[in-house]
C-alpha cells in the first residue's frame, strides 16, 4: 500500500483543497481534502458504525485500508487522548460525507481533521458515501486512491488510475510487522491475580488486555514473531491471539506456534485474525469476502447456547468450514460454534473435546455492543477447568456458557 502525505501541527487551520477518489474500476468521486494532503493508495472498505470513529481509526486491523464511513456526519465529538485503541491511527485513508464543523464533547481536545493532519492520513470529504457504499457492495472491495495533488485533481485521473491498478492487492499482503508490539509488555491483573495469559499481538486493541485484566488475568503481550519457547517462558495458563490486518494465508509462523499450543493442550482463545489462525491450525482454509463485515451491528448466533448477539466486526477474510456437524482435525473433532445471520459466514470455531475456541468478531468492543463480553468469562472458565490439580470434568467450549 502506498502513502505520500504532508503532516501539519494540531490546530493549524487551512482552507480545504480539491481532492479526488479513484477506484480501480475507474469510478471517480470528487470532493475536498480532509486531514493531510497528498496521495494514498490502498484497499477501500466501508464501516457502518454511527459512533466510535476514533476507535475505528486506531484499530490496527485497518492497516492497509481506506475506510469509508457510511454515517454521513462524522467528527462531531472531536478526538481525545483516552479513546485510542493503539498507539496511532492505522487507516491508510479516510472518506466522509459531511465532517462536523464544530466539536461538542467536553472530553475532546482537538478535532478529527487535526488528528488526521497530525498523523499524515489523507482523507476526502463531500463524497456521496451512500452511492460509494452501494458501489462497493455490488462490485466488492477493491483498490483505490485519494489524492489532493493538482496533477490528479485538475483534470484527467488516468495517471492516478494507473497507479491504483498497479498497486498490490490485499490478498497476499501481511502487515503483522507493522502493527505488532516491538517488545513484550505486561498488563497487570486488576485485584487478585487468578491466571497468566500469553497474548500474541497480531494488532491487538487496547481494550482487549483490559477486559482480561478485569477478570484477574495478568496479560503478557508478546510480538507476533514470538516462538513457542517465548510463549512457554511466560508460564501461561492460557494463550490468546488478537485481531489484526492482512491476509491470514500469509501468517504461517503464527499458525505454527498455535499448533504447538494445541498439541500441549494449553487453553486457547482467539479473536478475529486469531479465529482465522485457529481455523488454519485445524487444517481449514480461509477466503476473502466480497466486501467484508465492518461495523457495530452484526447479528451472530452462538450455536452452543442458541442466543443471538449483536456484535462489532472488522474482517475481510473468513474461515472455510462446514456449518453443520463436526470436522476432523489433528487435535480431535472441531465444529462451528458461531454463525453470522446476515450471510451465514463462519463466526466462531472450537474443538469439541479440547481447550480451544475463537470468534471472528470483537467481544471487547469499546464503541459498540457488549453482548459478547461473556466470551472472556468463557475463557476464564476454560483455564480454570484445565488448571493443574483440577478434578472436574474436561469441560470444553461446546456447550458451556460461562456468562
Amino acid at each position: 500500500m502506498t502513502q505520500m502525505s504532508t503532516t501539519r501541527p494540531s490546530g493549524a487551520r487551512r482552507a480545504p483543497v480539491a481532492a479526488v477518489l479513484v477506484l480501480e474500476d475507474g469510478r471517480t468521486f470528487r470532493g475536498e481534502s480532509f486531514g493531510a494532503e497528498g496521495t494514498t493508495i490502498a484497499e477501500i472498505v466501508f464501516a457502518t458504525g454511527m459512533t466510535g470513529y476514533q476507535e475505528t481509526l486506531t484499530d490496527p486491523s485497518y492497516r492497509g485500508q481506506v475506510v469509508v464511513m457510511t454515517a454521513p456526519h462524522i467528527g462531531n465529538t472531536g478526538v481525545n487522548d483516552e479513546d485510542f485503541e493503539s498507539r496511532r491511527v492505522w487507516v491508510d485513508g479516510y472518506v466522509v460525507r459531511d465532517p462536523s464543523r464544530v466539536r461538542s464533547s467536553w472530553r475532546s481536545n482537538r478535532s478529527l481533521d487535526d488528528l488526521l493532519g497530525e498523523q499524515g492520513v489523507v482523507g476526502i470529504s463531500g463524497v456521496d458515501t451512500r452511492a460509494l457504499t452501494r458501489h462497493l457492495r455490488e462490485r466488492g472491495s477493491m483498490r483505490a486512491a485519494i489524492s489532493t495533488e493538482p496533477q490528479h485533481t485538475g483534470g484527467s485521473v488516468d495517471a492516478l488510475l494507473a497507479l491504483v491498478q498497479a498497486a498490490p492487492s490485499m490478498e497476499g499482503s501481511s502487515f503483522l510487522d507493522d502493527v505488532t508490539t516491538p517488545e513484550p509488555y505486561v498488563v497487570e491483573a486488576v485485584g487478585e491475580k487468578r491466571f497468566t495469559v500469553a497474548a500474541i499481538d497480531l494488532g491487538i486493541k487496547g481494550m482487549t488486555p483490559r477486559r482480561m485484566a478485569e477478570r484477574g488475568i495478568e496479560v503478557h503481550v508478546l510480538p507476533a514473531s514470538s516462538t513457542i519457547d517465548d510463549v512457554l517462558a511466560v508460564g501461561p495458563d492460557g494463550v490468546f491471539m488478537s485481531n489484526g490486518p492482512g491476509d491470514p494465508a500469509t501468517a504461517d509462523h503464527v499458525v505454527g506456534v498455535l499448533r504447538e499450543v494445541l498439541e500441549r493442550r494449553i487453553p486457547y482463545f482467539g479473536i478475529c485474525l486469531g479465529n482465522q489462525m485457529l481455523g488454519r491450525a485445524l487444517g481449514r482454509g480461509t477466503y476473502k469476502l466480497k466486501y467484508g463485515h465492518r461495523g457495530i451491528n452484526q447479528p451472530v448466533q452462538d450455536r452452543t447456547t442458541g442466543k443471538v448477539e449483536i456484535t462489532s466486526q472488522n474482517h475481510g477474510f473468513a474461515v472455510d468450514a462446514p456449518l453443520e456437524g463436526t470436522f476432523e482435525t489433528p487435535y480431535g473433532d472441531a465444529h462451528v460454534t458461531h454463525v453470522g445471520l446476515n450471510d451465514q459466514v463462519v463466526e466462531g470455531v472450537a474443538l469439541v473435546d479440547g481447550p480451544a475456541f475463537s470468534v471472528q468478531y470483537h467481544p471487547e468492543a469499546a464503541a459498540g455492543p457488549h453482548d459478547a463480553a461473556y466470551l472472556f468469562d468463557r475463557f476464564v472458565q476454560l483455564m480454570a477447568d484445565h488448571a493443574p490439580g483440577h478434578t472436574g470434568s474436561d469441560s470444553t467450549t461446546s456447550g458451556k456458557d460461562g456468562a
